[in-house]
C-alpha cells in the first residue's frame, strides 16, 4: 500500500513548505509530480520555484515547457505521472485517483482553512478505509511533528 502524509501547513504558506519538500526529494533521486487545481496555479507555482532561492532554482517542468520524461518534478492541474514519479504532491484540495500507484503521497493542506481542514478529515478516513499507511504532521515552533499515525509497529 501506498504511504500517505498529511502537512497541515500552520506557519508557513505551501509556497515556503513545498520547495523544501522537493529538494528532500531530488536530494534521494525521486521524481515527484506536483498536483494543483487549477493551470493558473501550477503556472505561480512553477514561476514560483524558478525564483525562491537566490543561489539556484528547482528543477521542474510543466506542459508548458514539455518534455515531461526528462522532468524530475512536473507540476500539472491532471491526474496524471508523464515523468514515472514515486512521489505525489496534492497541493490545493487536488485530488488524485491514482494514489495507490505512488509510493509516497504527501497532502498539503492549509490549517487557516476550515474547509481545507475538514477535506483532509475526509480523505484520511477513505484513506485509512482504504489499507493505507497515514501519517499526519504538522507545523510547530520546532518544525514538522508527527502527530498521528496508523503504522503498526510492524510497519515502523
Amino acid at each position: 500500500m501506498t504511504e500517505i502524509r498529511f502537512y497541515h501547513l500552520q506557519r508557513t504558506p505551501l509556497e515556503q513548505a513545498l520547495p523544501k519538500m522537493l529538494e528532500m526529494c531530488l536530494s534521494r533521486e525521486w521524481k515527484a509530480v506536483v498536483m494543483a487545481r487549477s493551470e493558473e496555479r501550477v503556472a505561480a507555482l512553477s514561476d514560483h520555484l524558478w525564483t525562491f532561492d537566490d543561489r539556484g532554482f528547482l528543477p521542474h517542468g510543466d506542459k508548458r515547457d514539455g518534455h515531461a520524461e526528462q522532468q524530475p518534478v512536473w507540476l500539472t492541474p491532471e491526474d496524471e505521472n508523464p515523468n514515472g514519479a514515486t512521489v505525489l504532491f496534492l497541493t490545493d484540495g487536488a485530488m488524485s485517483e491514482a494514489i495507490g500507484s505512488y509510493d509516497l503521497v504527501c497532502r498539503l493542506f492549509d490549517g487557516r482553512d476550515d474547509e481545507a481542514v475538514a477535506e483532509a478529515r475526509t480523505r484520511w478516513a477513505a484513506e485509512k478505509e482504504a489499507g493505507h499507511t497515514l501519517t499526519y504532521w504538522q507545523q510547530t515552533d520546532r518544525g514538522w511533528e508527527k502527530k498521528a499515525s496508523t503504522a503498526t509497529p510492524e510497519d515502523a
